[in-house]
Order: C-alpha cells, then structure tokens, then sequence
C-alpha cells in the first residue's frame, strides 16, 4: 500500500509511502495486509514459546527452558525483521492485540505438537506471501522472503525431530532428563547424513 506524489520535478516526484518515507516500488495492498498479518503471527508464536519457556521452568526442566525461550526470542528477531521491512519500503506497521498464550499442559508431547504445527502454519504464511509476491510481480519481497523461508523449513525440521524424540521417551523421567540435558547444551539437531 503506497501512495503516489508525482511531479515531473524535484521531491515531489519520489513515490512516497504512507509513513511518507520515500520509496522504489509501491506496495500491493494484498502482500501488505498478508506482511501485517504475518509479523503478528511471528509477534503471537514469541509468546507462545515464552509461556512454553515457563511451563518448562516450573517444572525443573531447565534445557526445555533454555530452549523455548531462546525460540522465543528468535520468533520476536523475525517479527522485527518484518517490522523493518516494511518499514523500509515506507508502510506504517500495525500491531495488533496477541490471545493470551496457552500455560497448561499434559505433557512436553502436547507442547512439542502444538510448537511443530505453529511453525508448520508459520511456513504456510510465508509461501503464500511468496506466492502473493511473485503474483504482483513485487521481486523485492520475494527476495526478502527467501532466507525466510530457508529458516523456517528448517526450524520446522528441528521441531519435528524434538516431536519425534519426545514421543519416543513416552514420558519417562529418565529419558526426558536426557533430552532435557542436551537441549540444556545446545544439541537439539536433526541427524546429518552428509559429511
């Protein structure tokens, strides 16, 4: 969403966003209500994984702590890198209310499932932004967009690994202690099968 100050001279004839910073391209009102909603879900899965982040302490589980709250912070890195975008190409950021995260919980599983199909919904956002930008032909959000998306996916691989090693711990103290312990030391990587 830009709007246009044209002159055939001098500052009047910059594109100007509604912010009034100038700018290259104008902006499809579709991909910025999609860029708005999106920042708000990176804004609402910070949080989310804060309240996981707590869950997790109250119960001595110190490496899932230390987890879900670096994940946190990393979800509230990405709503400032679209705050700055769009920023950058002269829209007005808007943030919208968050829904109280969820604090209770059976068990890590539900946390982890709840965590694998947020990230799954956060990928979704991000290829139908992509495929909204390729549509109007907006190349500088498809390039913002393609770290992104590489980060996502593999965020997503990570959270389905977790999922998997939980699960296949069954709740057991022992071995949930022992998943607790390497995420506590920053092993929390999907098998590497190349060298």
């Amino acid at each position: 969403m830009t709007s246009v100050t044209t002159s055939q001279f001098g500052i009047n004839a910059v594109n100007t966003g509604f912010s009034g910073r100038a700018v290259a391209e104008p902006m499809a009102e579709d991909l910025f209500n999609g860029l708005q909603h999106h920042l708000n879900m990176e804004r609402q899965a910070h949080t989310n994984y804060f309240a996981a982040a707590i869950w997790f302490a109250e119960r001595e589980l110190k490496g899932f702590s230390k987890y879900f709250r670096e994940e946190s912070q990393t979800e509230h890195g990405h709503a400032a890198q679209f705050a700055e975008y769009l920023i950058a190409r002269g829209q007005i950021v808007k943030l919208l209310s968050l829904e109280a995260p969820k604090q209770l919980w059976e068990s890590p599983v539900d946390i982890l499932a709840s965590s694998f199909l947020m990230e799954a919904d956060i990928t979704a956002s991000l290829h139908q932004l992509y495929a909204l930008g390729e549509q109007v032909s907006d190349m500088r959000t498809t390039v913002f967009l393609d770290s992104m998306i590489d980060q996502q996916t593999q965020a997503e691989n990570e959270f389905a690994y977790l999922l998997g090693r939980v699960k296949f711990a069954r709740n057991e103290a022992p071995a949930l202690l022992i998943i607790d312990n390497e995420l506590y030391q920053g092993q929390h990587q999907p098998a590497v099968l190349k060298s």
